[in-house]
């Protein structure tokens, strides 16, 4: 069998064949070669076809466009294979719908069905010890390269640059709202356009945008939306328009950098791109998005605004922006400590601090910053404010998604989505690209995303198109897409539960009239921005 041209080796283990590239035979060695050989039979009936299979040495599969078995020890290797994906699709389907029906805790469910691919998946069907290793992948943490240097993106299973990198976040987050950080800006602005809402609209959803870039966009809309909510009792206006418009401009901000919003987070921890990749791509195609979507909104309310702006009557009394601080050095010090953050991330690719690191520093920095400056009480309440069930409903989604990575599941949505573009990367990204969007409208964008990481990074193996560009069509798409209905992002259900909470609830009709026909406006306009850029 001849050898392809990129300097890779084609082996043969028990009549099985696996072209190993150059590069990922030296990572291999002997060892995982000897593991790969146990998923053969003795009969040949895994073949190489032609040259441009893909091997994936983490997990200890192999699979192509064309090969035509696949055998485990002591079974037949078609059946197996069939068993093993038919659960693995089980498992994530009835997950999804669990979560869609919000009858239980999202981290249970994603947790649940984490158990059930680790032991009836890979351990009962697969009988894969190293496929659990792998998908556990905790190992990952005691390397070097994890925290600093050239991590490696690419690997299956939990993605704790991830876990890590947004529990910093929130730490500090949770710190910056202590001291007081978000009510003061927001009673700035206020104060600023003194206090008319027309232009205090533009205002919130610019600063939304631009606070999501740097900020998960679920506590900017937390925020923003309780803020909104108090201003409207003191200026007398209905604040469900304006929540709706910071809710969209949330999660389009936070298309902008990687640090934004989670899918933006899970692509580029998985993907190994920095904070300026995100800046330089979907940064600038997110700030042509935000003037259309500033000039929608305004053009949907300006009229009502203005007309309850003019039947107010009687003196107004607003809070001044100095009354959200309470005290000096904590608020200095918060304001200090995300400068820092923001500083670290922009620098990124340069000091090579992977993102994990940037934020456990950013989560120790505030901590220390709190007991010295609040105390220990402070420390406690910013710990207990974390959302530790959204860092368990990642650890469980990451390894029911890798249930359908290492069976291949993931790799034959990659060989259809190949098929009908023929390859072409125009219509490709074009597909990924909609199919985010409509996807992300219905389902949370978070499990979305880190189901498609794998099949976009599939698709440019086996259709050799840039990888980049791919990944910055699901970014976009996940983004925009979830601002299509009340579900599709965890933003949309924060701020409609705050603005339900302080007694103003938005109906689907409602959001929808409003967010889907912007949804689809932006989706059109990144498209076109994608096209003009790289085709």
């Amino acid at each position: 069998m001849s050898t392809p041209e990129d300097g890779g080796e084609t082996t043969q283990e028990n009549q099985c064949f696996f072209y190993i590239p150059a590069e990922d035979r030296a990572a291999a060695g002997d060892r995982k070669i000897r593991e790969m050989s146990g998923f053969c039979s003795p009969e040949p009936r895994l073949t190489l076809t032609n040259m441009r299979p893909i091997i994936n040495t983490r997990s200890g599969m192999a699979y192509n466009n064309n090969i035509s078995g696949l055998r485990t020890d002591g079974l037949k290797g078609e059946e197996t294979v069939m068993l093993a994906q038919v659960l693995a699709i089980v498992i994530f389907l009835g997950m999804f719908l669990l979560i869609v029906l919000d009858r239980f805790e999202r981290h249970v469910v994603t947790l649940s069905s984490g158990a059930l691919v680790l032991v009836l998946v890979f351990g009962l069907c697969m009988h894969s010890w190293q496929a659990i290793v792998t998908t556990l992948n905790l190992g990952e943490l005691f390397t070097s390269g994890f925290w600093y240097g050239a991590s490696d993106g690419g690997t299956s299973g939990i993605n704790w640059s991830t876990i890590l990198f947004v529990a910093g976040m929130m730490i500090m987050v949770e710190g910056l709202g202590e001291a007081g950080f978000f009510r003061w800006l927001c009673l700035s602005l206020a104060k600023a356009v003194r206090y008319h809402v027309v232009p205090l609209l533009v205002c919130f959803m610019a600063m939304s945008a631009v606070l999501s870039m740097f900020i998960d966009s679920i506590t900017v809309v937390l925020f923003l939306a309780t803020v909104t909510a108090e201003l409207a009792r003191t200026l007398a206006f209905d604040p469900v328009p304006m929540i709706l418009a910071e809710i969209f401009c949330a999660n389009l901000g936070g298309a902008a950098t990687m640090c934004g919003d989670p899918p933006n987070i899970i692509i580029g921890t998985a993907l190994g791109y920095t904070f300026s990749d995100f800046i330089g791509n979907t940064g600038l195609i997110a700030a042509v998005c935000l003037m259309l979507t500033i000039l929608y909104f305004w053009l949907c309310f300006r009229k009502q605004f203005r007309l309850q702006e003019q039947a107010r009557s009687g003196d107004l009394v607003c809070p001044q922006p100095e009354s959200a601080i309470t005290n000096r050095k904590t608020f200095a010090g918060a304001v200090a400590v995300f400068a820092v953050a923001v500083l670290l991330l922009v620098t990124h690719a340069k000091t090579t601090l992977s993102v994990a690191c940037i934020g456990v520093i950013a989560a120790v920095l505030t901590l220390l910053h709190t007991a010295l400056t609040s105390g220990a009480a402070t420390v406690g309440k910013i710990l207990k404010g974390v959302d530790y069930k959204t860092l368990l409903f990642f650890v469980g989604l990451f390894i029911s998604v890798a249930g359908l990575e290492q069976t291949g599941v993931l790799n034959r949505i990659a060989q259809w989505i190949g098929s009908i573009s023929g390859g072409n990367l125009l219509v490709i990204v074009v597909i990924i690209l909609w199919l985010s969007a409509v996807a992300s409208a219905f389902i949370d964008n978070i499990p979305f995303a880190v189901t498609m990481v794998p099949v976009i990074r599939s698709i440019s193996a086996a259709q050799g198109v840039d990888l980049s560009v791919l990944a910055w069509a699901l970014s976009l798409g996940t983004d925009l897409g979830g601002n299509g209905t009340p579900i599709g992002a965890s933003a949309n259900v924060v701020g409609t539960s705050v603005s339900a909470k302080q007694g103003h609830p938005i109906r689907w009709g409602t959001y929808c009239k409003y967010c889907a026909p912007a949804t689809v406006l932006a989706v059109l306009a990144s498209m076109l921005c994608l096209l003009l850029r790289f085709f």
